[in-house]
């Protein structure tokens, strides 16, 4: 009997190997583990975060895992947990417009907790981010998610589950079971808690992380999944339809790898905003105004942006899923970092005022999974009657309108450095750029605990 899609998919986390791939595969992964490191060290100064990391071993117990930007160590599962939940609270968590979603973060911090649990050298811990984020993705783009659910950590899961089964060297039976039993834990989530700011979504990927690692451990001690979970999931629990000839369409051909298919993110806020906020930057650049000269701006937005449209939020979460804050801060603060959405500028009268002229109108045909179309077109009117517009189809930072090396490094370095301090950010920047060339991983680890 031929193999199906899932024992390809088991066989290519198994026999993937470094060597084999083009080196801008592998350029690229090192890219997403540095912008990933970077959102998770920034991320673990948040209070609700770094009160998790003292908890993680006292309820998990103490392991070898590095919980980042902290002292103490954890089991696997939960070092993950802790990781991938400061990585995703601030929103400079890299993703993928092919698959949606956010691969690295439901699979680099799983991938880093099993890695200085096995001892594995650096060039184990790309292979196994590389195999997770391609399982992830590729789960994602076949999957026809229900309007109503939160995709952020459901297919996280099976990535997380490859990354790890890769690194504990199980063979394709065993990749597939514990992928299988991973998928069939995939956390069930809707946007309200985005929408409304409850940071309990930014354990999303904290719980897809967890739940890989854990599945793994499961398929050791002999627990059996269904022989395809990810079509049960996805077609009657948390999508319409699963397509499984897409999933393994094009797997494995050179320089094609979803990894350097990849966007990152120079706005801290959601996906949906990026077009947007790069439309409005054009006008600003082209014009001068003040935000009181601004009578009204039209944003058109896929069908889904639409439910990001609360002028007032109440909170920094609900802030990063506002398109009417993300362009009011823009415009009266001139950034959109992750200080443009602190608390603090949350509350501030100059930008909720122009939030509330702020229109949004729906484009049926606009979609992040097309590039022949525009995601976001801004259109702009002063109070003198003159307008100005800008329409984007690819954001900068997504691969296909890439940011420069020297970008990333200085987005890295911004995020980075409040924690790690300047010596170890630079060290930490080295290291991940001979990844491959480590013998243990725990050199790159060593540097990212507490000072």
């Amino acid at each position: 009997m031929s193999a199906d899609y899932l024992d390809q998919l088991s066989l290519f986390v198994t026999e993937t190997r470094l060597e084999e791939l083009d080196g801008s595969t592998v350029a690229a992964a090192k890219d997403v583990v540095l912008d990933t490191i970077g959102a998770i060290v920034s991320g673990s100064r948040w209070p609700e975060n770094a009160a998790f990391a003292r908890m993680a071993p006292s309820i998990g117990g103490g392991g070898q895992s590095t919980v980042f930007g902290h002292p103490d160590q954890a089991t696997a599962p939960f070092a993950a947990m802790v990781n991938a939940t400061a990585g995703v609270s601030l929103e400079m968590d890299e993703g993928t417009r092919l698959g949606g979603g956010h691969p690295s973060i439901h699979v680099t911090p799983s991938a880093f907790a099993v890695a200085e649990q096995e001892g594995s050298s650096g060039r184990a811990l790309l292979e196994s981010v590389i195999v997770g984020y391609e399982i992830s993705s590729r789960i994602g783009a076949a999957s026809r998610g229900r309007f109503e659910a939160h995709s952020h950590g459901t297919w996280g899961t099976i990535g997380a589950a490859a990354a790890t089964a890769r690194l504990m060297s199980f063979d394709p039976e065993q990749t597939r079971q514990t992928m299988n039993l991973a998928t069939s834990m995939s956390p069930a989530n809707t946007w309200a808690p985005c929408l409304e700011g409850a940071t309990i979504r930014n354990l999303y990927p904290g719980r897809s992380n967890f739940q890989g690692v854990l599945a793994a451990h499961l398929c050791q001690c002999g627990f059996t999944g269904i022989q395809d979970a990810p079509t049960d999931v996805y077609t009657n629990l948390l999508g319409d339809g699963f397509d499984k000839e897409a999933v393994v369409e094009g797997l494995g051909e050179p320089g094609a790898y979803r990894i350097q298919q990849n966007y990152f993110k120079f706005h801290a806020c959601c996906l949906y905003n990026h077009p947007v906020l790069d439309a409005v930057q054009e006008v600003l650049k082209k014009q001068r105004f003040a935000p009181a000269e601004v009578s009204a701006i039209r944003v058109d937005a896929p069908p889904m942006a639409l439910t990001m449209n609360d002028p007032q939020p109440k909170n920094m979460l609900a802030a990063k899923f506002s398109i009417p804050f993300g362009v009011a801060t823009a415009v009266v603060h001139g950034s959109t970092d992750i200080t443009a959405f602190y608390p603090e500028r949350v509350s501030d009268p100059d930008t909720l005022s122009l939030a509330s002229r702020v229109n949004m109108v729906v484009d049926e045909d606009m979609s992040f999974r097309r590039y022949d179309y525009p995601s976001a077109r801004v259109e702009v009117t002063l109070n003198d009657g003159r307008t100005f517009e800008e329409s984007v189809t690819a954001q900068h930072g997504d691969s296909r309108n890439p940011a420069s090396r020297e970008e990333l490094i200085g987005k890295f370095t911004f995020l980075a450095v409040d924690t790690l301090g300047e010596a170890r950010t630079q060290q930490v920047i080295e290291t991940v750029d001979r990844l491959d060339k480590l013998d243990d991983v725990n050199e790159l680890t060593r540097l990212l605990g507490a000072a």
